[in-house]
């Protein structure tokens, strides 16, 4: 059976290209980082393949506001492509600063561009964040996360507090089961009306909400890192397991997203 193909697309300022590669090939697919430059110059390569990636980093600087200018460049030169992707039954993945790119996109929601009905704003307390979530799976039937509860992921940013235009419509997009991943305490336990505290919600997300998803789930962002947890000794806590775990439990995405063209 041939392996999905995964096109990983790097930019300036990308850097977690890598990781998000190796974790793709462990999961038996097979993944190749294409340059901005050159899916422009280039509009029909993202054709021979099957699932979209934007990793994290900071693509240009993160200038102006992250993932803004990537997105920027996308829309301009590549909105067809995407829109072809988007349509087709494929996937597409982002995480951190690939979420932020997908969120300028507009790429989760039929809107139009100058009013989202969700956007990502600074962190509550104005800083950049780098610490280890819990998170709780609200959307079990998105190819990325079918058979996933929980998960325990690190996080890394300081532009990922997710604001919806109006408490309507996040009762909207939760009715689309778009709100795929919120943060949780240890024990699982999230709120869809209250704000958990700090560290719990690290930064101040609206409706606990760690990332989303469009009405099909084909379309999946997050702020945490899962390809920072693929292997059990990348916990924080692994030494004082009395036994590991096979995988991290970032690796159940990635072996998702290569299953669903099994």
């Amino acid at each position: 059976m041939a392996k999905p193909r995964v096109m990983i697309l790097r930019a300036p300022g990308t850097n977690c290209d890598g990781e998000t590669a190796y974790a793709f090939q462990r999961a038996g697919a097979e993944p190749t980082a294409v340059h901005i430059l050159q899916w422009i110059e280039q509009p029909t390569l993202s054709e021979s393949f099957q699932i979209l990636c934007f990793p994290g980093g900071f693509s240009f600087g993160d200038d102006i506001a992250a993932g803004r200018i990537l997105a920027s460049k996308i829309h301009t030169h590549l909105a067809d492509a995407i829109h072809k992707f988007q349509t087709e039954d494929k996937l597409v993945f982002g995480i951190c600063n690939g979420f932020q790119i997908m969120m300028r996109l507009g790429i989760f929601f039929d809107a139009p561009p100058d009013k989202p009905p969700a956007t990502l704003c600074w962190n509550r307390q104005g800083r950049y964040e780098d610490r280890w979530v819990h998170l709780a799976v609200h959307r079990k039937d998105s190819p990325f996360l079918r058979g996933i509860d929980t998960m325990f992921l690190p996080i890394a940013h300081a532009e990922g507090r997710i604001v919806f235009a109006s408490r309507q419509t996040q009762q909207e997009l939760e009715s689309y089961g778009q709100l795929a991943l919120r943060y949780a305490t240890s024990e699982g336990i999230t709120d869809h009306d209250d704000i958990l505290p700090f560290p719990v919600n690290p930064n101040g997300a609206e409706g606990n909400v760690a990332g989303l998803c469009d009405p099909t789930g084909r379309i999946l962002g997050l702020m945490p890192h899962p390809e920072r947890h693929i292997d059990p000794t990348h916990h924080p806590a692994w030494t004082r397991f009395d036994s590991l775990p096979s995988e991290g439990d970032g690796m159940a995405i990635f072996r998702n997203a290569a299953g669903y063209f099994g």
